[in-house]
């Protein structure tokens, strides 16, 4: 049975992606680890990484764990395990975090995450609600959506790629901004699919079958 690894760093979204993707596993069966061990992460065959909170904290909560980083750029750039990314775990993908001065990033995929400025004043931050994904891009982790599905948003950041075709699925909230973002096996998703009841656990199953 594949292995997915749920990267454990003090994410506040930990125990509810890993009831999601539990549930999800049952359809499309996997062993889910929550782990912050480099040796587990580094034979993994898909790793997610959750996320909620400040950019700079988050990643510097990554950081702290002692060969993590170096671990999950072995499983996923090098030997090509999928990968997820979710809420702060999607923005940690980007070159540079803007909050509270520039925080370096991953840079897994080119791009930089600062705050949302929506140019409709009704729009509040933080954005938080069911919004529909629109411009939803035809790949494995999108697939049997539906038409505009709805999904679950709580944050105040928002990530630009540099190249536009690494977007995945936009949502507008005053403004149209990168809902999901995909490179290769590394994919990534603003909202919260733990949180987006039978749409979040398709999006799950999906990533959970995706092939390298």
């Amino acid at each position: 049975m594949q292995s997915v690894a749920l990267i454990d760093y003090g994410s506040g979204n930990l125990r509810s992606a890993e009831k999601a993707l539990r549930k999800a596993a049952e359809a499309a069966p996997a062993d889910i680890v929550v782990t912050a061990d480099p040796e587990v992460v580094v034979r993994a065959d898909r790793v997610v990484l959750p996320g909620v909170g400040a950019f700079a904290a988050c990643m510097a909560a990554l950081s702290a764990r002692d060969g993590l980083i170096a671990a999950m750029s072995e499983a996923v750039l090098t030997r090509g395990a999928p990968f997820l990314g979710i809420c702060v775990g999607m923005q940690l993908l980007a070159d540079r975090g803007l909050e509270f001065g520039s925080t370096p990033g991953l840079g897994w995929i080119g791009g930089e995450v600062a705050r949302l400025t929506p140019s409709d004043p009704a729009a509040k931050i933080p954005h938080m609600g069911w919004n529909p994904l629109t411009e939803v891009r035809a790949i494995p982790l999108m697939a049997g959506l539906g038409a505009d599905p709805h999904m679950y948003f709580t944050h105040s950041f928002a990530f630009t790629p540099s190249d536009p075709s690494h977007v995945a699925a936009y949502v507008d909230h005053g403004g149209r901004f990168a809902a999901a973002v995909a490179r290769d096996n590394v994919m990534g998703v603003q909202f919260h699919p733990e949180k987006s009841q039978g749409s979040g656990l398709r999006l799950l199953q999906n990533f959970l079958e995706t092939r390298a």
